[in-house]
């Protein structure tokens, strides 16, 4: 959930209201709404007088009801009711008119000894204030743009993998180093449960592929977790743990083997082809690789600049230092949501989303400095190449342009899709933003070694 969000007040006309702010700090703010007797009179009389005429009180005709019993029965509430119209219609317009900006939702000071028959009323609200900062794109310390080379290796192992995928599976009772061995990881304290399909050629040492060696489908075998793969992130995908927890983890599991098969490839020929890219798109080896290649390296790329926009990411927060109202933001939060937080709870959920809400800040004042924006033509354009890019998955390669734009107007219709393509589309600009001016140095690496080296 989103907790952090800059306030957009609707702007409603100007009451003759005394509404006065005192700073607390450069984070926190309180204000005072006064409002007295002859700002709410005239409305709450008329509310009244319109009840009396629709009154239906055994004993009266409708109509003649008596004022001072519809005051008693109803007075109290339209008057509450509309002390809170009041004052939610001036505090918006006096934000709106301060131009404060703010973090969170204003927050209502608790009247114990509020009397609702007096003529006066006072409220106050804690307000928590965005602070002020700068930020610099001037790092001296270079951040790594990668570039990851779809290499003749990479598009080799490729290949072997789709012919293994679409090859003939023989079951066996044998295990090799070229069995694949299905089997379910468990480990009952990190409730680790996953069923996973291993190649011993990723396992490491030769104490635990002699494990495997010996064992057989129906066997359970005890395992280390540290050391047990050549690579950290395929101990990662075996056991369906988080990059974060796979780091340092150092625990028992047992494996048991429910599968063991061997795959014999698929032959290279025209078939073959046709299974992956449809009927003689793709006529040779050579094509196959070409193909491969081009896929490789635009899915590759996307790779790269997403871990370029998290690393300056990263940069970005670290590196830009500011205060936040953190104890107005933990009060706030206990009541933003669905369901109430305890304080406890508000602590640990701050905690959680202080560098989400760094960043927002600082990714806003990025893109109101750099004047750096989405027009609805840059989002429809933006929308037409993703759609464009779905068709062609299923072979939909040649669309018409009313097709397009049919599709384009639904998905735009939808707020929940058009907000997350809009976000996408700021965050493309803002990479480009940083690969203009933020200080990088290239690497080029294969996908193998980008993955040892950002993941590792």
């Amino acid at each position: 959930m989103c907790y952090f969000c800059t306030l957009k007040f609707t702007i409603s006309n100007r009451l003759n209201m005394n509404i006065t702010r005192e700073n607390i700090d450069a984070l926190n703010a309180v204000v005072t709404v006064a409002i007295e007797k002859k700002d709410y009179t005239e409305k709450v009389e008329k509310i009244l007088v319109d009840y009396r005429k629709k009154a239906n009180i055994p004993g009266f005709r409708k109509g003649q009801v008596p004022m001072g019993m519809v005051k008693k029965q109803y007075g109290k509430a339209v008057l509450v009711d509309e002390v809170n119209k009041l004052i939610q219609e001036n505090l918006n317009k006096y934000l709106t008119e301060e131009k404060l900006d703010l973090l969170g939702n204003p927050l209502p000071r608790e009247q114990e000894d509020l009397n609702w028959d007096a003529e006066n009323f006072s409220f106050q609200f804690e307000l928590g204030l965005a602070p002020t900062f700068d930020v610099s794109l001037k790092n001296k310390k270079a951040i790594t743009q990668y570039n990851i080379v779809a290499d003749d290796k990479t598009i080799n192992d490729q290949i072997e993998n789709i012919r293994k995928q679409y090859g003939k599976i023989i079951a066996t009772t044998e295990i090799t180093e070229e069995t694949e061995i299905t089997g379910v990881f468990k480990n009952e304290e990190k409730e680790i449960e996953n069923t996973s399909t291993i190649s011993l050629t990723k396992i490491k040492g030769k104490t635990n592929t002699g494990k495997f060696l010996k064992a057989k489908s129906g066997d359970t075998l005890t395992l280390k977790t540290k050391n047990l793969f050549n690579e950290e992130h395929d101990l990662m995908n075996a056991l369906k743990v988080s990059n974060e927890d796979v780091k340092g983890l150092e625990i028992e599991v047992s494996f048991e083997i429910t599968e063991t098969n061997n795959r014999e490839l698929a032959d290279m020929d025209q078939e073959f082809f046709d299974k992956l890219f449809g009927k003689d798109a793709v006529t040779s080896e050579d094509e196959l690789k070409a193909r491969l290649q081009d896929d490789a390296q635009k899915q590759f790329a996307q790779q790269a600049d997403q871990r370029l926009l998290n690393d300056v990411t990263e940069h970005l927060v670290e590196n830009t230092k500011f205060d936040l109202p953190q104890t107005f933001l933990e009060k706030w939060m206990q009541t933003s949501g669905e369901n109430p937080l305890t304080e406890e709870q508000a602590k640990e959920e701050y905690a959680k989303s202080e560098k989400a809400l760094r960043y927002q800040l600082i990714e806003g004042k990025l893109l109101k400095e750099n004047d750096i924006q989405v027009q609805f033509e840059d989002l429809k354009a933006h929308t037409v190449e993703m759609v464009r890019a779905q068709m062609a998955q299923f072979g939909q390669t040649n669309p018409s342009d009313e097709e397009l734009e049919g599709i384009v107007a639904r998905v735009l219709s939808n707020q929940d899709e058009a907000r997350k393509l809009s976000e996408q589309l700021v965050s493309q600009k803002l990479l480009a933003f940083y690969k203009d001016n933020v200080n990088l140095k290239v690497r080029e690496l294969n996908y193998e070694e980008f993955i040892k080296e950002v993941y590792n």
